[in-house]
């Protein structure tokens, strides 16, 4: 019995320990989106691409994103699915520097979702000095989706206001 006992708490442990953190998706995706900004190689990582959305995004947010990229923002082969956006949706632009300054920090869960707020300066290689030092925050919210942590919206913040990738998504869809 007492084998049986430490054996199972062994196992909890263990558990516990290979939980999954939810900054996990939003590290790899601030990873890519990094090594993007950090190079003048127009082979980027695209941070949709089928296998980062179908790991690292929730159900709800690959179904939104499918139907917007029906409607790519630039002409495709053959009409096919592509970029529903035309710019970088972690930094919101198309130009910048490479990302300065980068932190992560995650909330404490609320109605299972995790709030993980991401802040970088984004145009340090700009000489107007206040717009040198600006600081972006980016709002990624994740949930548990089958044992895993997963982005189910970005929300960008900008003068004051947070918006919702997966509404301009829906936006998109819908041909507006």
């Amino acid at each position: 019995m007492r084998t049986a006992l430490i054996a199972l708490s062994l196992s909890l442990i263990g558990s516990a320990a290979a939980a999954a953190d939810p900054t996990d998706p939003v590290k790899e995706v601030l990873k890519d989106t990094q090594d993007n900004w950090n190079t003048v190689d127009s082979d980027g990582k695209y941070i949709f691409d089928p296998d980062p959305l179908s790991r690292l995004y929730s159900k709800k947010f690959q179904t939104t994103y499918a139907e917007a990229a029906k409607h790519p923002a630039y002409d495709t082969e053959n009409n096919k699915p592509g970029d529903p956006f035309g710019y970088d949706v972690i930094t919101s632009s198309q130009d910048g520097c490479p990302l300065q300054d980068v932190t992560m920090k995650a909330a404490p869960a609320v109605n299972g979702v995790t709030d993980v707020t991401v802040t970088f300066k984004q145009w340090t290689c700009v000489d107007d000095a206040e717009v040198k030092n600006s600081v972006t925050e980016v709002h990624f919210d994740v949930i548990d989706e089958n044992g895993k942590p997963v982005i189910n919206d970005i929300h960008r913040l900008a003068d004051g206001e947070r918006d919702s990738l997966v509404e301009e998504m829906e936006s998109v869809a819908k041909g507006e």
